[in-house]
């Protein structure tokens, strides 16, 4: 079980996202008002608090949704989970493990100021499968 540390949106596609504290997930789609939603397999992107901890160890002046990740989370192992795993996000959304990992912009902004990305194997991405609200302090938690 872990903590959702930040909800994060941009309007545009490869920008930085901003945390905005809380939002809605929309099953089949993703985090409304975000511009990676869709009805594809990435609909919302989560890293962990940890994997940006590394960044930051490396000098690197970075923090929630600056590797444009939808959720923040802080104390859930996120790259160990198997694909099809899911997770109960805040008080009613579910989510279901799609990917590990992706393939970075050739380089990424972060890739080309530390020489590595974390998201491209620290990152996870989910479909939403049950919808509801989503906010920071709230628990995440595999089911």
């Amino acid at each position: 079980m872990g903590v959702i540390k930040a909800v994060c949106t941009s309007t545009t596609k490869g920008t930085p996202k901003k945390n905005v504290g809380d939002g809605f997930l929309v099953s089949g789609h993703g985090l409304a008002g975000d511009a990676h939603t869709g009805s594809w397999h990435r609909q919302v992107s989560l890293l962990a608090w940890e994997s940006i901890e590394k960044m930051l160890a490396l000098g690197l002046e970075v923090g929630p949704g600056d590797f444009a990740e939808n959720i923040t989370t802080e104390g859930l192992s996120l790259v160990t989970l198997p694909l099809g795993t899911r997770l109960k996000i805040g008080s009613q959304a579910i989510g279901e493990v799609t990917q590990i990992g992706k393939e970075c912009h050739a380089p990424c902004a972060i890739g080309r100021q530390a020489g590595s990305c974390i998201m491209p194997t620290e990152g996870i991405f989910i479909r939403i499968l049950k919808s509801g609200p989503v906010k920071v302090g709230e628990l995440i938690e595999v089911i």
